[in-house]
């Protein structure tokens, strides 16, 4: 398969580049560049304006038996935007610019004109003062009479619109003055005040940081019982309040030892009849029972022991 891109080429041996024949084109040939517009110019034909930085496919020459200082000037060919007349300027490398040659007209010419004007006037009298020290006293004597004239007719200028406007200049001063002052102070106490709140705000945050480090942890606010005697404070539990949570967890994990709903289910009371002798003792036993409260566990065994013994004395 042959190479895609071919970088060496056969000669044959017998090649002779003498033999080619070489290209003759005419000196004045136009070749079709891209260009922008150099300056803002307006069409001769119908009045289009063509601003500077516009884009046309232009051709381009070589102008002949015209240089500057050996450098080649170019003219360049384009049409209107509008009418598509044709419109030419060529290169200016003494000015490093462009001159206008046919079809438009420049834009702010006269401008430059006169900018062009006023240097060739001042280079001639650069030269004519360089030759004629007499030439620059009279230059130098001329620039000060204009210039008095200048100021002189500035001054009638002023007095008349002084008539005219019936302004006092001092009072406006004096106004002014008095305003910028007040100004200067108002920011100077609009700058102090935010001064003193800065330092406010600093102050209670540091107070707030310090308090803060320094708070201990608040506690339940407990509201306290009201008591009916002065003496009840001594009949209250003194056992501080981080021990609580030790004693409950161990009640959780192995029971009360003290309570006697407890031990009161672990004994069972026999009913057994009692015996004619202990009638009456018994009968003084219920009505105490029913004038008293509720019996206990202890009373309960004491009854059972007096009953067992009079069983016992009943037997023998």
């Amino acid at each position: 398969m042959s190479e895609r891109k071919v970088l060496n080429k056969y000669y044959p041996p017998d090649f002779d580049p003498a033999k080619i024949p070489k290209l003759r084109l005419p000196k004045d040939r136009q070749y079709v560049v891209r260009l922008m517009a150099p300056f803002n110019m307006r069409c001769k034909t119908c009045g289009e304006y063509i601003y500077k930085g516009k884009k046309f496919n232009a051709r381009k020459e070589t102008v002949q038996n015209e240089a500057y200082l050996g450098l080649p000037i170019f003219r360049f060919y384009i049409k209107c935007t509008r009418c598509l007349a044709e419109i030419t300027f060529k290169t200016d490398p003494e000015n490093t610019d462009y001159t206008m040659e046919h079809g438009a007209t420049r834009n702010f010419q006269a401008e430059k004109l006169l900018e062009e004007e006023e240097k060739r006037m001042q280079k001639e009298r650069e030269e004519e003062e360089l030759n004629n020290p007499m030439k620059v006293l009279e230059n130098r004597t001329k620039d000060s009479k204009l210039e008095m004239e200048v100021l002189e007719n500035l001054q009638e200028l002023k007095e008349l619109n002084q008539r005219q406007a019936n302004v006092d200049f001092e009072a406006m001063l004096k106004q002014y003055k008095e305003l910028e002052a007040e100004q200067k102070r108002r920011e100077q106490e609009e700058d102090e005040q935010e001064i003193k709140e800065m330092l406010e705000q600093a102050q209670n945050r540091r107070l707030l940081v310090d308090s803060d480090s320094d708070e201990e942890p608040v506690k339940p606010h407990v509201k306290a019982e009201a008591r009916m005697n002065p003496t009840d404070i001594l009949q209250e539990d003194l056992q501080p309040q981080r021990k609580k949570p030790k004693t409950e967890s161990w009640e959780r994990s192995v029971g009360k030892l003290n309570t006697k709903s407890q031990l009161a289910g672990l004994v069972t009371v026999r009913k057994q009849k009692p015996s004619p002798a202990l009638a009456n003792g018994t009968g003084s036993q219920e009505t105490t029972a029913s004038t008293g409260s509720a019996p206990t566990a202890a009373s309960s065994l004491s009854l059972l022991g007096v009953y067992e013994d009079s069983e016992d004395s009943a037997g023998d």
